[in-house]
């Protein structure tokens, strides 16, 4: 076993892959970008060495400076954990001549596989069926559309060279083709600087199952069964579970079979996914079901801490042991399925703008514990979300003896997370686990698309139980303040009592939530207060901080707990899994300055501008596009919100700019 290993990576799976070797009395060595100084990672291990600037493309892609730390580091093996250069044969070839080991698969098999394009034709010759599609290296416009029509629509366009559902669009009809295939282009160039794309048929409702293979150098191959990670969006996964609900044993069987069958095509050592579209998208698949080979992710997966969770089995610890000669810990007879698991992946972005990635620091973070729980966490509280990496934050994963108490122990943990800062996917997630046909085991890729009217749907208005949470915060926060003049500390003109000389003490309390002003009168009382509510009803609260920093609230002798977050005059109220932003209003303040968006073009979060589309003077009608920006590794074209002219242009191509700077003006 080795004695000291550098991890390639950052975020999640950088700590979690600390954690093992830790385990396993492995010394570990981080790199960093500058962004990335401070970052969990980096406290985590034993040793950190910097490795370039915060763009990836000068730092965490960079071969050179990786080998050079692990050299400088002492560090015997590298491990490059998922993404970045974890899938390039180049950085694992660099390893080798530095005298390092490369803790995944041998280059060729990297190769075999690092190309859709090519996996598809060597598997076409193995036999393994494939989705109807064009897999050929020409590019050329006339070739494309040529191979669209025969293909027919819907179509997929995919990038041969990637992974993480960069560089994918559907294409509904052959209008949009030439957009489709501009912009999976310019993302997949972006990205993993290789445009060469694929085009497939695009299955309607189909399920996405994988396969977790594992090999070792003596020739062994086994797969740790299947995962169904059929919830996406932007085609990239959000829910996986293992097993995959309505599997049945030669199914199971038959795909095992394939998988292992494409690892040993290509001669393949450790941790690989071998992905399938299975057609048909009823909880129980019927066994005449047709599978289809997609791709080989010959990597760790984001997602294999189910795989984890349902055989028992730490598989960086089989990478490790893998990539040191030792043969495979368990045969294929040996495994064995124990109960049911399901992660989510908590993302850094705003569901309700087409899951815009979103940036900032976390100003308050509650992760679950419990039994039958684990967390896959990169953040702390305070630390920033940076536009320059992907945006996950972490994955919760719950385990049961069957998949209704995973589910019901997944609930109970996400109802006790918490994260104030950037949006997060949080009430999306909970809307999911909740809906009736997730529950049913009714899975298909479509599925958040298909139920968007209910999952994606703006919260409603702030009930009764978090404005009484907001006035107990101000109020107790009021209360517990120094006296000003500590000479006199019982004056009563210090006093927060509410107190009046000629009559019933009160404390008028005005919230905004969004455009509604909510107007409440706190009576304090001992031990609480009397709320007077704007629909003219009265409450009586008691309100207490409980030792974990919430508050415990009564209302008319029902009891609950909520947590109230002040920053300046902004106040958020987490109450049963989710977030009311509240703002205090001063009524002896003067009026702010009322400003519009109206005919500005602001940037929804920062970003680079890729191109720009219009030109002063032009006229567009609503839904023209008129730029192209990029934003943690994904493009977001912003279009015109109404018809106009185009005013003005701010902004220049190949430009940083920050979140709400004016790009355009319209008039």
């Amino acid at each position: 076993m080795f004695g000291s290993i550098l991890i390639a990576n950052r975020g999640e799976i950088a700590c979690r892959i600390i954690r093992t070797a830790q385990r396993l009395g492995i010394r570990t060595v981080a790199v960093h970008s500058d962004a990335d100084a401070e970052a969990m990672h980096v406290a985590m291990a034993d040793e950190s060495r910097r490795i370039g600037p915060a763009p990836a493309r000068e730092s965490y892609l960079r071969i050179e400076a990786i080998i050079a730390a692990a050299l400088a580091s002492g560090a015997e093996a590298i491990h490059p954990g998922y993404g970045f250069l974890s899938e390039n044969a180049d950085f694992a070839e660099a390893c080798a001549a530095a005298g390092l080991t490369f803790i995944g698969p041998p280059p060729a098999a990297i190769r075999a596989m690092g190309s859709k394009s090519a996996a598809k034709a060597l598997m076409e010759r193995a036999g393994v069926p494939l989705v109807p599609g064009y897999h050929g290296q020409d590019q050329s416009p006339a070739v494309l559309r040529a191979a669209a029509e025969r293909i027919g629509y819907p179509l997929l366009i995919k990038a041969s060279a990637g992974g993480g559902g960069k560089g994918m669009r559907i294409v509904e009809g052959p209008a949009g083709l030439e957009e489709g295939l501009a912009l999976a282009k310019g993302e997949a160039r972006s990205a993993f600087g290789d445009d060469h794309v694929l085009l497939e048929r695009y299955l309607t409702r189909p399920r996405h199952i994988e396969i977790q293979v594992f090999a070792d150098a003596q020739g062994n191959t086994v797969h740790l069964f299947e995962r169904d990670c059929s919830i996406q969006r932007r085609h990239q996964k959000v829910v996986e579970e293992a097993p995959a609900p309505g599997m049945y044993p030669a199914r199971r069987e038959a795909m095992g079979r394939a998988a292992c069958d494409a690892a040993r095509a290509i001669g393949y050592v450790g941790a690989g996914t071998v992905e399938f579209i299975v057609a048909g998208s009823a909880a129980v698949q019927a066994e005449g079901d047709a599978f289809h080979f997609m791709e080989m992710n010959t990597r760790l997966q984001v997602e294999h801490p189910v795989t984890e969770a349902i055989t028992g089995q730490d598989l960086v610890e089989w990478q490790l042991r893998v990539a040191a000669g030792e043969p495979l810990p368990l045969s294929q007879d040996q495994l064995r399925i124990q109960g049911h698991a399901v992660e989510l992946r908590l993302y850094a972005e705003d569901p309700t703008r087409d899951f815009a990635p979103s940036t900032g620091r976390v100003h308050h973070l509650r992760l679950p514990a419990g039994e039958g729980i684990r967390l896959d966490a990169g953040i702390r509280q305070g630390d920033a979300v940076s536009i320059h990496y992907d945006p996950m934050l972490a994955k919760l994963i719950a385990w049961g003896p069957d998949r209704g108490a995973a589910l019901a122990r997944l609930a109970r943990a996400l109802a006790g997370t918490e994260l104030l800062g950037p949006a997060t996917n949080l009430p999306l997630l909970r809307g999911i686990i909740a809906h009736p046909a997730f529950r049913a085991g009714e899975l298909d890729t479509g599925f958040i698309s298909r139920h968007a009217d209910s999952l994606l749907a703006p919260p409603g208005p702030a009930p009764r139980e978090a404005l009484v949470a907001a006035a107990a915060c101000l109020l107790l926060d009021q209360a517990a303040r120094p006296p000003a003049d500590p000479a006199d500390p019982h004056s009563p003109w210090d006093a927060a009592s509410a107190w009046r000389l000629n009559g019933e003490g009160y404390q008028d309390i005005q919230l905004a939530e969004g455009e509604t002003l909510h107007r409440l009168r706190a009576h304090p009382q001992p031990g609480g207060f009397r709320l007077d509510l704007p629909d003219g009803a009265t409450l009586a609260v008691t309100a207490r901080e409980a030792p974990d920093g919430a508050l415990a609230l009564g209302v008319d002798g029902d009891a609950f707990h909520a947590r109230a977050l002040q920053q300046g005059e902004a106040l958020t109220v987490l109450l049963r899994g989710r977030a009311y932003p509240l703002r205090r209003v001063d009524p002896r303040a003067p009026a702010e300055a009322q400003t519009t968006a109206a005919g500005r073009i602001l940037a929804p979060m920062p970003g680079k501008i890729l191109d720009i589309l219009v030109a002063p003077g032009q006229d567009v009608t609503r839904g023209t596009v008129l730029l192209v920006m990029e934003a943690m590794k994904v493009q977001m074209r912003i279009t015109a919100p109404i018809d106009a002219t185009i005013a003005r242009i701010l902004c220049n191509k190949g430009e940083l700019v920050q979140d709400n700077t004016e790009l355009i003006t319209l008039e």
